[in-house]
């Protein structure tokens, strides 16, 4: 802490919490973390090494299927430090900068995943309703300005969020919600006027659900695509190869959907639930998802195993 003026000592560390009422067990909670952690570092990096050697998987839905994975690493790796601390040492605080450049990196890699997401339910789009015109459309090269666009977009959309908190004084509570820091919960400590942080937070939500509604209208437009098919055969075939995707969207979107539903309208929420879905947020989906696309995409499941047999012969 640093004495700011007379009146008031303004805070430069930040103590994060783990699980409200069971800060007893943390030491046991810590082992299930670190193994999702571990399982999904395990699994993103066999999805990127597998369609980075294949030669015929190098294709659209695969480059996108790696920019997921790295989105997810970076999620993951984003909250590991401040969740290993808290829950294995015992080590709650954290300097004001290095929480502003955590926030940072987390709603970054969150808005790249929620983007990413957004651009392989348009790819799924375009193989189902032209593809003739698939590859054309689809280039390498497309493919990689996309990824940047994408890339671009997110970080600077929270840009401003670490510039705008460091504009704040913390004088009065010092304590955060969760085991890592979050834009929301970083700026409810403030002590001066924090409007404009609700506004901007306000506003990078409101990105994140308008890529939503976008992936729901993509779908629909693929089922209506869909049901123009005459063969019921081709029907389940194309929808099959959406089966992926979409599990990939429910797992990433529906902790977003029940906090937002449950702060908004539910009251006195405990603690600990709130504390759950973040975690789940961060911890579940990199966990899941190549989990996910290695059982449904058959592609990438007959190579892991050819990949898993040439290492035990």
């Amino acid at each position: 802490m640093s004495i700011t003026n007379t009146s008031h000592i303004e805070i430069t560390t930040f103590l994060l919490v783990g699980m409200p009422g069971l800060e007893h067990a943390h030491i046991w909670i810590s082992i299930p973390i670190c193994s999702m952690y571990l399982v999904a570092l395990l699994g993103n990096c066999t999805v990127l090494y597998v369609i980075r050697t294949e030669p015929s998987l190098h294709e659209p839905m695969y480059y996108f299927l790696c920019m997921l994975a790295l989105s997810d690493m970076g999620l993951s790796f984003a909250a590991l430090p401040t969740m290993v601390r808290v829950f294995l040492f015992n080590a709650p605080e954290i300097s004001a900068n290095a929480c502003f450049a955590q926030e940072f990196f987390i709603h970054g890699f969150t808005a790249l995943e929620s983007s990413v997401l957004l651009i392989m339910s348009f790819d799924r789009f375009l193989a189902i309703h032209t593809p003739l015109r698939y590859s054309s459309i689809l280039t390498t090269v497309r493919v990689a300005q996309i990824g940047m666009v994408c890339l671009s977009k997110s970080f600077l959309l929270v840009f401003p969020f670490p510039l705008t908190l460091r504009s704040l004084n913390y004088c009065k509570k010092s304590q955060l919600s969760h085991s890592y820091c979050l834009h929301q919960d970083v700026m409810k400590l403030a002590c001066s006027d924090n409007r404009i942080d609700v506004i901007y937070g306000f506003c990078g939500a409101l990105c994140v659900m308008v890529d939503f509604m976008l992936i729901v209208l993509s779908y629909i437009l693929i089922l209506k695509t869909v049901l123009g098919i005459a063969s019921r055969k081709e029907q389940l075939k194309a929808l099959n190869t959406c089966v992926s995707h979409i599990c990939a969207v429910t797992i990433f979107y529906l902790p977003i959907i029940n906090l937002s539903i449950v702060n908004r309208f539910v009251q006195h929420v405990s603690p600990l639930f709130n504390v759950l879905m973040a975690d789940v947020l961060l911890l579940v989906p990199p966990l899941m998802n190549p989990i996910v696309y290695c059982v449904k995409t058959r592609q990438i499941r007959v190579r892991v195993v050819a990949k898993l047999c040439q290492k035990q012969i």
